[in-house]
């Protein structure tokens, strides 16, 4: 039987408490705001598609380590965001938001569903959590051996059981989707120091000289106004992914008999 902390103890451990309890109370209330639209958010709504949903901009807004808003995030960020540096956190959560709709845009042009299975070589491996074929999934077009490599939140062994394209598959859920790309991309740009474009990237959206970059610097023209870019494309660049939301609903509405 062990013996009761003492008093000292007790205390420390409250103050602790009080700490873990005040960072989470923190995160939940940073504040964030609609990121601007991609191209491909705009073209989808005005075709009838279901666009971007600005809650995913505050998921990826809320996860957003603090390296990520600080002097560690390499210089390249300034070829999408010149005044990165110069902003606000908010804003800086907001350039976030924003890059990670042009990646998706890139991946898997905006579906959380989307489903592919590569046959080049150095992709078309064997998932080891899965022991089958790996598969890019969801909206950053991501694999359930993620779960190990980075911790993200996937369950296989509940989601194999599940229709191949069920929204409720873990891996196939925006959040949880989003909240593990921000997570590989900590690692690539924070732990490793490499460029925000490598050409070891793990998507190759990100990886100068292909043709999935080329898509995604496309989608990179309508970034914050306080990245202090001077030329954006004039069909997106008053455009939030909240106006246009409510636009698609509108329109959706209309339809309506």
């Amino acid at each position: 039987m062990t013996s009761p902390p003492s008093p000292s103890g007790v205390t420390k451990l409250f103050a602790t408490c009080l700490v873990v309890a005040g960072l989470i109370a923190m995160a939940a209330a940073q504040p964030t705001k609609p990121a601007p639209a991609t191209p491909i958010d705009v073209k989808k709504a005005e075709l009838g598609g279901k666009p971007w949903d600005p809650e995913w901009d505050k998921i990826v807004e809320k996860a957003i380590p603090p390296e990520m808003l600080s002097w560690q995030v390499p210089r390249d960020v300034r070829r999408f965001c010149p005044r990165f540096y110069e902003m606000s956190e908010v804003d800086r959560r907001a350039f976030w938001a924003y890059f990670f709709q042009a990646l998706a845009g890139a991946e898997a042009c905006l579906e959380p569903t989307t489903r592919v299975r590569h046959t080049e070589p150095e992709v078309a491996k064997i998932d080891p959590v899965t022991g089958k074929a790996v598969r890019s999934e969801g909206l950053l077009q991501l694999s359930y051996q993620d779960e190990k490599r980075y911790g993200c939140d996937f369950d296989w062994q509940k989601d194999k059981s599940l229709p191949a394209n069920d929204p409720n598959k873990t891996i196939l859920q925006p959040g949880k989707n989003l909240q593990c790309g921000v997570t590989i991309l900590r690692n690539q740009i924070i732990t490793q120091h490499k460029p925000l474009l490598s050409k070891s990237s793990y998507w190759s959206t990100l990886q100068p000289g292909t043709r999935s970059h080329q898509v995604f610097a496309k989608e990179m023209t309508n970034p914050p106004d306080a990245c202090g870019v001077k030329t954006k494309p004039k069909a997106v660049q008053s455009e939030t992914t909240k106006t246009v939301q409510n636009k698609a609903e509108t329109k959706l509405a209309e339809k309506k008999p």
